[in-house]
């Protein structure tokens, strides 16, 4: 199978310590790049140690730490993860406090089949790229992504108690009012988060992140890992029904 990605996605070896096998390659640091490629993972508990080296491994949708993303019949009419359909951009979990500060997904098998990519952008390459009029209506207009308790009224992009970049967004949300609709969905402007205004935002910033983003064919027995609170992702749609990863979310202990 031949790897597909941009020439500047960072691979770290498995020689290494697990915290040094995330942090450094070539002088590059997750913390730099937002995203890292950990080649020569055994299995998923190799992983976890992987990503336990960043932080403490957190409860998924399901309720537990690991989520098998791969496809499950009964999910072809909708946008999820264990479908095989297009995925378009999102940052995990927007409507949690906090959102997972990594994303990792561990590649048992990829699709032989020329899709199934992993794509990701770094939200300061977007925001270089917005009109002015649409990234005031990231930073500047609230909107209640759900999750548990009721889940997050904030807006799109802002900081932390640290300073730090947090950015939150779901192209599905802002035009299904879901965030795993279904494929044929058609809402009416009025029931959508930010209306109108949102629906052309999430648009504007799909476009973007189309000609912007990073692809990845994650290899099989490789991890790859991004910060969940900066880089946006999508997945494309594959054929390839055997394709199968295990997702894991974080929280950063530098963080906290």
């Amino acid at each position: 199978m031949e790897e597909q990605m941009s020439p500047y996605c960072r691979v770290v070896s498995v020689a290494e310590s697990s915290k040094a096998r995330v942090d450094r390659l070539e002088g590059r640091t997750l913390e730099e790049d937002g995203y890292v490629l950990v080649r020569d993972v055994a299995d998923r508990a190799d992983a976890a140690e992987v990503v336990r080296s960043l932080g403490n491994l957190v409860p998924q949708y399901n309720g537990h730490l690991t989520h098998d993303v791969t496809y499950r019949p009964g999910n072809d009419h909708r946008a999820y993860s264990q479908s095989a359909n297009t995925i378009l951009a999102h940052t995990e979990a927007p409507g949690w406090d906090p959102s997972p500060a990594y994303l990792a997904l561990f590649c048992h098998r990829q699709a032989h089949c020329g899709g199934g990519h992993t794509d990701l952008l770094d939200v300061r390459h977007l925001v270089e790229a917005l009109e002015p009029a649409e990234l005031a209506l990231m930073t500047d207009a609230e909107l209640v992504f759900p999750g548990p308790d009721g889940g997050v009224q904030t807006t799109m992009l802002g900081s932390d108690a640290t300073g730090r970049t947090v950015l939150r967004f779901s192209y599905n949300l802002l035009t299904a009012a879901d965030y795993d609709p279904h494929r044929d969905a058609d809402i009416d402007d009025s029931l959508l988060p930010l209306g109108q205004a949102g629906r052309r935002l999430a648009h504007r910033v799909s476009d973007l992140f189309h000609t912007l983003r990073t692809r990845v064919l994650i290899p099989e027995n490789a991890l790859l890992i991004w910060d969940n609170q900066r880089m946006l992702h999508a997945r494309s749609e594959y054929a390839d029904r055997t394709r199968h990863l295990t997702r894991f979310w974080a929280d950063d202990r530098s963080r906290a």
